[in-house]
């Protein structure tokens, strides 16, 4: 299993109006092979910012990799520059390979 990860951090103030887009957006991952599961994570809140993570869990990496050079990715991804002044910089990337799991 394959956990991609993108930390955001957005401005004070700005977090309802951060998490309509995630909720109003059109994902397209239910479509895509190797996709598993979702989740939008709320973070500690920082004097200027607030921190936020999307976490992605992928059969392997290789489909993560697929699904980053599909049509998918880039319908999801077609008005994400319409939200720059919610963020403080760029959203940073983060990718594991999972070497030990439990569901206890």
């Amino acid at each position: 299993m394959y956990i991609a990860m993108n930390r955001f951090r957005i401005v004070r103030g700005e977090e309802q109006a951060f998490e309509e887009v995630w909720r109003s957006r059109e994902t397209h991952l239910a479509e895509v092979a190797g996709f598993r599961d979702f989740k939008l994570l709320r973070g500690p809140e920082r004097e200027d910012h607030t921190l936020y993570a999307s976490h992605t869990e992928w059969d392997s990496e290789a489909a993560f990799l697929d699904w980053t050079r599909s049509e998918a990715f880039r319908l999801a991804h077609r008005n994400a520059g319409d939200n720059r002044p919610l963020y403080l910089g760029h959203p940073e990337f983060e990718g594991f390979a999972v070497v030990l799991a439990s569901t206890d």
